[in-house]
């Protein structure tokens, strides 16, 4: 019993990513239209950059709020809230909008600490 439940848990995590996939391709039926094979490898590309851009703002939001956390108790809830669950979300992230990564705009609307080693200098 133990191990089927492992196994379908593991399962539901596969079914979330391939949820997670089709969300941020969510135009033209999440297929490709491209008619050459580079023009389709860019759309791939392009497809998995923002989903590793979703999953990398989670590590970093979440990463903060455990470091924010001063009550120990509350911290481990948190953690074990993120080990039962997964860091592949989406409902947070608005993926039909209209994105301004203009100076003006690059500005976390949550107050996201840069982590240090990615503090520099936009020339």
């Amino acid at each position: 019993m133990e191990l089927r439940q492992a196994i379908e848990k593991q399962l539901n995590k596969i079914e979330n990513a391939h949820k997670f996939s089709d969300a941020v391709s969510f135009g033209n039926n999440q297929e490709f239209i491209y008619a050459t094979k580079e023009e389709q490898e860019v759309a791939e590309g392009c497809r998995r950059l923002i989903e590793n851009s979703i999953i990398c703002w989670n590590y970093l939001y979440l990463s903060q709020k455990i470091a924010e956390e001063k009550d120990l108790d509350q911290k481990q809830e948190v953690i074990d809230a993120i080990k039962s669950g997964s860091i592949v979300a989406w409902r947070h992230i608005n993926l039909h909008g209209e994105y301004d990564f203009s100076e003006e705009k690059l500005q976390d609307s949550i107050g996201l600490d840069v982590p240090k080693i990615f503090e520099f200098k936009l020339s």
